[in-house]
């Protein structure tokens, strides 16, 4: 299995990707040190690596990076999907926003960036973010959705403009999620596109915000090889979120016209790794009032869309609640969801 992996990242690197996605001399040494990392790590079956100054990385990302085009004909070939009729992101995606669009429903699609797209320099030395584009396909693959109609926000740029926060990195050296700093603006940027689509509601809420220190045991430490060294826990910045007044912690607000779903990217730092400082508490924090939550700390491609057919299912009138779905996922689901990317139905 390990080398059927490691000939698909090959024959991406050496035959279709410069053909499809013409790359710079710094992007195609990127790409292809991106590769090796990964075969590597392949081969000593562990799932993250060692970058420089205490960083880790998950191999799943670095291997996304690495690829060339990752969608329609191209996607069999180099998806982790374990059905190839799976592979394909775009038709699940189009899908989806089709059937919401019915409904009355806007979707917009977070996906968050790979921490090496971010920090390239960390896992490959002497690689520039602010001269080359570390992840020309996935934009790509981006710009493909916004002419098919889907409404997408991509942070990279945001990201990378505060890769030097005063709060701190926008990534976690040792863990796979994005910082307290890298959280709240996420929301602020989400909270922008979809507070003009979200007016005439009830009178907003007034919330109060704390930034507090929080210690954190990276999910990435416990993904090195044995004999690899544990950097141990980590300290960051979290901006904690409270109603003001009586100090309540924010709550899903099942009744909200936002919803928001995804993986453990709208979980951690509101019921894992801290509390009350994740992004339903920062989107609260930014529109004034709650958002309904839907999350999971598995896949956020296709199991996540089905716990929502569960709900509406449970909740006949559910969704007519709605007005906006974020969608927020780890953007290596594109290539690295092994359950695929499978269409499913909103509702009865």
């Amino acid at each position: 299995m390990r080398f059927f992996w490691t000939l698909l990242l090959v024959t991406a690197l050496a035959g279709s990707l410069p053909a499809q996605t013409p790359l710079s001399e710094a992007q195609q040494r990127f790409a292809t040190e991106l590769a090796t990392i990964f075969q590597n790590l392949e081969k000593k079956n562990v799932a993250a690596g060692e970058g420089v100054d205490g960083w880790l990385f998950f191999g799943g990302e670095l291997r996304l990076l690495s690829l060339g085009r990752f969608w329609g004909s191209d996607a069999a070939r180099v998806s982790r999907a374990h059905k190839s009729d799976l592979a394909d992101p775009i038709p699940a995606i189009l899908d989806f926003q089709q059937q919401l669009k019915g409904r009355g429903i806007e979707l917009l699609v977070v996906p968050v960036p790979p921490k090496a797209a971010i920090y390239p320099e960390k896992i490959v030395p002497g690689f520039d973010v602010r001269a080359a584009d570390p992840a020309p396909t996935l934009h790509r693959f981006y710009e493909e959705l916004r002419t098919a109609g889907v409404d997408v926000l991509d942070l990279s740029a945001l990201f990378i403009q505060n890769r030097e926060n005063p709060r701190g990195t926008v990534f976690c050296r040792t863990d796979s999620h994005w910082s307290g700093i890298g959280c709240v603006l996420a929301a602020q940027a989400i909270a922008e596109k979809v507070r003009p689509k979200l007016t005439g509601g009830a009178a907003p809420k007034e919330y109060a915000s704390e930034w507090k220190e929080a210690q954190i045991s990276g999910d990435l430490d416990g993904l090195l090889s044995r004999d690899q060294h544990k950097p141990g826990a980590e300290k960051i910045a979290v901006q904690t979120v409270s109603e003001k007044g009586n100090g309540a912690a924010v709550g899903p607000d099942a009744n909200s016209p936002l919803l928001l779903l995804g993986d453990s990217h709208t979980l951690v730092y509101h019921d894992f790794l801290a509390e009350r400082a994740g992004l339903v508490d920062q989107l609260a924090l930014q529109l004034g009032f709650a958002p309904d939550l839907i999350g999971t700390r598995g896949s956020g491609a296709t199991p996540v869309r089905l716990n929502l057919y569960r709900r509406s299912v449970k909740d006949a009138g559910y969704l007519s609640k709605k007005k906006v779905i974020v969608w927020c996922f780890a953007a290596r689901e594109f290539t690295e969801a092994t359950e695929g990317w499978a269409k499913a139905p909103v509702a009865k």
